[in-house]
């Protein structure tokens, strides 16, 4: 997180801009202010906090719409006088109903990373209520053979011409082998890092 004490508050007469980004996407939400109490009540409730410049007080985000941006992160550039506030959005974040306030949405390009990031979570979730930790739960052998079989699956439709369930098929075999992955403690940039030295 940030040291408040090292913040230059006084460059902009007490106000720093806040850029938000959403956490998984990457995504940029929104443009606010901070004064030093937004900045304290932000780190003190999780939930981002602004200075409102037309209200002239304190305003967290989503306190009447219920779209609140549950904080994860909070950093300021080299200079100190602007933020950088990484958070996950609850519901839309724009007053419109847009996922942003510059009308972008908030998907990610890199979903499989944003996937595998799910995938870890889940490795501590209960085996009842998630199938991914029901599958860590089984071992290593089981997700192993669950790749194998879905692989084979995969192989068996490439032969027709159902292009939906060739696809189910590749998305199946996909999240399985980022369950294996998970399972031997390796993640997908281990493997992009094999492939980039092998195009070298």
């Amino acid at each position: 997180m940030i040291a408040i004490e090292q913040l230059n508050f006084e460059k902009g007469a007490g106000l720093l801009p806040v850029i938000v980004q959403d956490s998984d996407t990457n995504v940029v939400l929104m443009l606010g202010y901070m004064n030093q109490a937004a900045v304290e009540t932000t780190l003190e409730k999780g939930k981002v906090t602004f200075f409102s410049r037309s209200k002239q007080r304190l305003w967290t985000k989503g306190e009447s719409s219920g779209n609140f941006l549950e904080l994860v992160s909070i950093q300021s550039d080299c200079d100190e006088d602007t933020l950088l506030v990484k958070a996950k959005p609850v519901g839309p974040t724009c007053h419109t109903g847009s996922d942003t306030c510059f009308d972008v949405d908030n998907q990610n390009e890199h979903f499989l990373w944003q996937l595998e990031r799910v995938i870890q979570e889940r490795k501590e979730a209960s085996a009842e209520t998630s199938y991914t930790a029901s599958l860590f739960k089984k071992g290593i052998n089981k997700v192993a053979q669950k790749v194998g079989e879905e692989a084979v699956e995969l192989v068996i439709e490439a032969k027709d011409d159902n292009d939906d369930l060739f696809l189910g098929e590749a998305a199946d075999l996909m999240y399985h082998y980022l369950v294996l992955l998970a399972a031997k403690d390796k993640s997908l940039d281990d493997v992009m890092a094999v492939l980039q030295s092998r195009h070298k």
